[in-house]
């Protein structure tokens, strides 16, 4: 049998278009690893659009405000002083994801990726709405009259509201959900959040809808620099040229003939137009939908599975793959210090902020011949509901401290309010004095000075 040389590293994808005019159409397919993709697919997409209408105790499980400066994360109240922390949930992210990719190649473009989602579901919509695949080929570039037209448009208003839906609910992390269908619904929707509403609708359905594998190809990063984190045991989407070669249609097939039989089936399921059979290419986002068409076509003839299958280079050259290997080790490492990294943060959050200013207008002012005050403006922020009541006093007890002993933060999270702190004026000229602010389980301080005379 025609030994076919293996790849070394992607090569540019080549599109086999299934209609006349260029264009492809993904044919569905069914199989194991396209089971496995909405088991992974279908919880992710029910969190998105879940998450943003759950409360706990009438706040929101997961809230980015702007208004309150405050995101709330699954319970834990944080502040936009704590942003770093979402940086950093990204960082160990990324950490994970070239984890999973030298292990597994691209398996997070095509089981996981919101790209990858989308677009499969907006090619659900197609198929429902417009047929199958090679329907929609044949008919592709025909005039669109009648039943053609209804469906063409049946497809493209349900396109249309997904895409809102899908706009509406990324909007609901940020504004409140129920605020902004409360809005809608009696038309009072501001046009900002109307804009970008329809910014970010478009961009869906542009995305999702028409754009689609070019997204993959031209604008991730990930499909550029996967070449990089690739080795020879990383397991990704393979064709077995050694088994599959030379093709040979199944009624003209000799002995001599692979198992490929030239039927291009792994081509039509491609969400991304390529061709595997060409080898490892840039576009290729691990799906699995070549393998699950490849081994239907296999059961068919009688022959084994996994002419196309996740295969590493060692594999398809006969040899022994290793899983746990120096290079996949140390991104385990890396992966397992950066979440380690996060999680330490979260324990050193602050539910409590505090900032003092001097009233710079009048820095010393006498009450009596014996006594001096300070004014000062005090900003309280507070970023867990239990906190709503916090009490103000001062760590020293020689000085006096003029203004409201408890601080209520049920109405809005931020405060500032005026303080004036009085002492002898025969102490130092400058002396450290200390706020003492106690919540519910939570004491924050803050030092500041108090003059007894002007320098």
């Amino acid at each position: 049998m025609q030994k076919i040389p293996l790849r070394q590293e992607p090569i540019a994808a080549s599109v086999t278009p299934l209609a006349k005019d260029g264009k492809f159409h993904v044919r569905l397919t069914e199989g194991r690893f396209q089971n496995l993709r909405r088991l992974t697919t279908w919880p992710l997409i029910g969190l998105f659009f879940g998450l943003v209408w759950l409360q706990v105790d009438g706040q929101p499980i997961l809230f980015f405000s702007f208004e309150q400066r405050k995101i709330t994360l699954f319970g834990s109240a944080l502040s936009w002083h704590d942003l770093p922390l979402l940086a950093g949930i990204m960082i160990a992210g990324a950490t994970l994801l070239f984890f999973m990719a030298v292990a597994w190649g691209r398996i997070w473009c095509g089981f996981a990726c919101p790209q990858s989602i989308w677009t499969w579901l907006f090619i659900r919509i197609e198929t429902l709405t417009e047929g199958r695949a090679n329907q929609r080929a044949k008919t592709q570039g025909q005039p669109l009259t009648g039943l053609r037209l209804l469906r063409r448009i049946t497809k493209h208003l349900l396109w249309i509201l997904l895409a809102l839906l899908t706009a509406t609910t990324f909007t609901g992390y940020f504004v409140p959900i129920r605020e902004i269908v409360s809005n809608a619904l009696q038309l009072q929707m501001s046009l900002s959040l109307l804009g970008w509403l329809a910014i970010m609708a478009a961009l869906t359905y542009a995305n999702a809808g028409l754009v689609r594998e070019k997204i993959c190809l031209h604008a991730c990063p990930y499909a550029r620099f996967q070449s990089v984190m690739f080795d020879r045991d990383t397991l990704t989407v393979s064709y077995d040229a050694q088994r599959g070669e030379p093709r040979a249609n199944q009624r003209v097939s000799r002995d001599s003939s692979g198992d490929c039989i030239d039927c291009g089936i792994c081509v039509q399921v491609c969400p991304t137009g390529i061709d595997i059979r060409d080898g490892l290419q840039a576009a290729c986002i691990d799906c699995a939908a070549c393998i699950d068409a490849c081994d239907t076509v296999m059961d068919k003839l009688q022959r084994p599975r996994g002419l196309i299958r996740f295969a590493s280079e060692q594999q398809l050259l006969g040899q022994a793959s290793l899983f746990l290997r120096p290079r996949l080790a140390g991104y385990a490492a890396i992966m397992l210090f950066a979440f380690g990294v996060v999680a330490y943060g979260f324990t050193e959050t602050k539910g409590l902020l505090v900032e003092i200013r001097r009233d710079r207008t009048h820095l010393v002012t006498p009450l009596d011949q014996d006594t001096m005050c300070n004014l000062y403006r005090v900003k309280v922020e507070g970023f867990a509901k239990e906190q709503a009541l916090i009490k103000v006093s001062l760590a020293q007890q020689q000085y006096q401290l003029h203004g409201p002993a408890e601080i209520d933060l049920r109405e809005s999270n931020s405060v500032w309010l005026p303080f004036r702190i009085c002492g002898s004026r025969g102490g130092a000229q400058r002396t450290a004095v200390e706020f003492v602010f106690t919540g519910n389980g939570i004491q924050t301080s803050k030092t500041t000075t108090f003059l007894t005379r002007l320098m």
